[in-house]
């Protein structure tokens, strides 16, 4: 990809993988041409089939992403299609009469005909309007945030919170009800924007609500294209990214599930090709797609500011890690285990002991409070075991969690409490289900051992929880399995198993609080949203309590 600006002011499956639902469409072919997704006759190109995204705003920056179908034979994953001239602008107003930035980049198929304009030489705190045109089609316009000046005093900023969408599960519905709102300074994605599986190999109630592309799992460069390629066509997605900026972090399955540094549970070595391969396949196919930034090529760790108000860490915990323990092999204690590698957990305690910002911010993609399973009868526990990936006996942890590596979660907390670090709070997703922690130093004697954090965990946009797995009432798991939970995990303050949703995490130097919201039905395409609770955490108090509004 090449780039030029001129701006105003601007420079065969594995026996052993772990399927949580085989629906009844796994028997299906699971080949399919990459033209099957977009029938070429349907396409009029140049076109924007895919939307415009911006992503990572700074002071002064945004980073634009389109993707753009030169001929009707360019779609994604395939390789083809000429080299074409992708012009963007950038303006502050919908109408584009006053342009502030403008410039071209051009579109290969080496790049998948995606590209990114990364623009600077912008106001802080402003809200910018961009759109892509080539071959004389103009793309949607879409608005855009940067973020305050690094010194500013800001007094309020709200962010949504979302993780977790399995295409074949559901429609995107968290992500229309976001964009509504209208009142977002950006949103995070903590990890599992797209999945891996073939169809029908993934949660889906035994219902699969629309098929994926491509209908095998992905393992290739054009497999992890095709996928991204398809998700980015769904209407909820592409509005929610034409209203703010998005701060991304992948998770397990843009790769496969539970991935670590040198596989995952869900690829066979051999089989399924070099892990090397497929996991570079995926990162080529995570950057191309998403506009995202690296601060250190082929990872997502990076940090963002947003004035004095919040520092915002960015982890990546996937591309490191040691391998998940298994039962009766290896310890989670192991001290020459970690989830984050050395060099990341020094950046994260380094920029958290040198943060002026009032608060704190780890975009975390696994939960970092420990949780122990508790007393749970068997009809609930095998599924919840089934959901975690756990033994269906029982074990009291999830090792794919910061409770498989407690040595780097204990020098991380030791390092919040000796340094007086206070206002630190991650944001979680992976689980399925929405949580509200205190982050104890020591949970086996909380509530009288310090809190060091706090923890906001949204649960999934369409992935399957304990209710999709028990195929029983939404909301019949909760009341039976989260007083258990609560029980044996002193430091939870709620959780819920069963429902679909988002998070809008509002913040202003007294308090940051998470408002959770539900959605009616997945499964339909016009799901209503619902707010259900909401948390909040006072300066300098490092624990959870709930409010009874949103804001």
């Amino acid at each position: 990809m090449t780039s030029r600006q001129s701006t105003a002011g601007s420079n065969s499956p594995s026996p052993r993988r772990r399927t949580v639902v085989k629906a009844a469409a796994a028997t299906a072919v699971l080949a399919a041409p990459l033209a099957a997704a977009w029938p070429a006759g349907a396409v009029e190109a140049p076109a924007f089939l895919h939307g415009v995204a911006s992503g990572d705003p700074l002071p002064d920056g945004i980073l634009l992403w389109t993707r753009v179908t030169p001929t009707a034979e360019a779609v994604p994953g395939s390789g083809l299609g000429p080299d074409i001239e992708v012009g963007w602008v950038v303006a502050r107003d919908k109408a584009f009469t006053t342009v502030v930035a403008k410039g071209s980049v051009t579109a290969t198929a080496a790049s998948d005909h995606t590209v990114k304009a990364d623009v600077r030489g912008l106001a802080p705190a402003t809200d910018y309007w961009f759109r892509f045109s080539a071959g004389g089609t103009d793309s949607p316009a879409a608005r855009t945030r940067t973020a305050p000046a690094a010194d500013a005093a800001v007094a309020n900023l709200r962010f949504g919170v979302v993780s977790c969408a399995n295409w074949e599960a559901g429609y995107f519905s968290a992500y229309r009800h976001l964009a509504a709102r209208g009142d977002l300074d950006a949103w995070l994605h903590l990890g599992d924007y797209v999945y891996e599986y073939g169809t029908g190999e993934y949660g889906t109630r035994d219902t699969v609500v629309r098929q994926h592309a491509p209908t095998h799992e992905i393992l290739t460069l054009a497999d992890y294209r095709t996928r991204h390629g398809k998700y980015k066509t769904d209407p909820d997605l592409q509005a929610l990214h034409t209203v703010a900026p998005v701060v991304a972090i992948w998770d397990d399955h843009e790769f496969a599930n539970d991935a670590w540094s040198g596989g995952a549970e869900n690829h066979t070595e051999g089989t399924e090709g070099a892990w090397t391969a497929r996991q570079a396949a995926a990162k080529q196919a995570y950057f191309e797609w998403m506009p995202v930034r690296t601060a250190i090529a082929g990872t997502t760790y990076r940090r963002l500011r947003f004035g004095k108000l919040v520092d915002l860490s960015l982890l990546d915990l996937r591309s490191f890690r040691s391998q998940q323990v298994a039962v009766g092999n290896g310890s989670v204690d192991d001290p020459d285990r970690t989830i984050t590698g050395r060099a990341q957990l020094d950046w994260l305690k380094a920029g958290l002991k040198s943060s002026d910002a009032t608060w704190r911010l780890v975009g975390n993609s696994v939960m970092i409070s420990p949780f122990a399973i508790g007393s749970l009868s068997a009809d609930l526990l095998r599924p919840l075991a089934e959901l975690l990936g756990l033994p269906k006996e029982g074990l009291a942890l999830n090792p794919d969690q910061w409770d498989g590596y407690t040595d780097d979660r204990r020098e991380l907390l030791a390092h919040l409490r000796s340094n007086a670090i206070l206002n630190t709070v991650f944001l979680t997703g992976d689980i399925h289900m929405a949580w509200a922690n205190d982050v104890p130093v020591d949970a086996g004697t909380y509530p009288l051992s310090a809190s060091a954090a706090t923890e906001f965990v949204v649960t999934s946009v369409t992935s399957d929880n304990l209710d999709d797995l028990l195929k029983v009432p939404e909301g019949t798991v909760t009341a039976l399995a989260a007083p258990v939970i609560q029980l044996a995990n002193r430091h939870v303050h709620w959780v819920d198993t069963d429902r679909h949703g988002y998070g809008v995490l509002d913040i202003t130097a007294d308090r940051a609080q998470m408002d959770y919201y539900v959605l009616s039905d997945k499964t339909k395409a016009n799901a209503t949203s619902s707010w259900a609770r909401s948390y909040r955490t006072r300066s300098g108090t490092q624990k959870v309590e709930r409010t009874y509004q949103p804001v």
